[in-house]
C-alpha cells in the first residue's frame, strides 16, 4: 500500500488485493478508511459512494475479471482542488467486450445493477486497456459535501 500527498493537495493510496470476494472486501474497507484519513467520515455521503463504487468495481473485478495468478489493484485519488475522488480497479483480463455505458437490468434480475448504481454516483466512468494485458475500470466522484436540500 502507498500513500501520497498533503493536506490541500492530491493524495493517492495505491494497493494491491488478492482476486476474491475478500480481497474486494478489503479493498473497499480501505478505501473508507482512507477517506477518513483524508477528512470524509465513513458515514459522509462522499464516503458512502466511494465505498459503494469501490465495493462494485472490485466485485466485478473478482467476478469477470479473475484470471489465476493475478491479483488485482486499487488506485484512490482525491484531487481536493478539482473536488473530485477517483477510483481505479485493475485486473487482469481483457478489455474486449466491456459495455462503454451502464447496461439497463431487469427490475427484477439478480444482478446487473453494479455499472448502473456506478454510472448514478461518478460525474463520469469508463474503461481503459492496461498493458501488457488487462484493463482498468475507474470512475470520477464529486468529493464536494452538498447539504441536504
Amino acid at each position: 500500500m502507498r500513500l501520497d500527498g498533503e493536506k490541500g493537495e492530491r493524495h493517492t493510496l495505491t494497493a494491491q488485493f488478492a482476486d476474491s470476494p475478500q480481497g474486494a472486501r478489503l479493498a473497499r474497507r480501505l478505501a473508507v478508511r482512507w477517506m477518513e484519513e483524508w477528512g470524509y467520515p465513513p458515514e459522509s455521503d462522499v464516503s458512502c459512494a466511494v465505498a459503494l463504487v469501490v465495493g462494485e468495481l472490485a466485485a466485478n473485478a473478482v467476478q469477470h475479471g479473475h484470471v489465476p495468478g493475478h491479483d488485482a489493484g486499487l488506485l484512490l485519488a482525491l484531487d481536493e482542488a478539482a473536488g473530485l475522488v477517483r477510483v481505479e480497479l485493475a485486473d487482469a483480463a481483457s478489455a474486449e467486450g466491456l459495455p462503454t455505458a451502464a447496461p439497463s437490468s431487469c427490475p427484477e434480475g439478480e444482478s446487473g445493477r453494479g455499472l448502473l448504481l456506478v454510472d448514478i454516483l461518478a460525474v463520469r466512468w469508463g474503461v481503459v486497456p492496461r498493458h501488457p494485458a488487462g484493463k482498468t475500470v475507474w470512475a470520477e466522484l464529486s468529493s464536494v459535501i452538498t447539504a441536504p436540500q
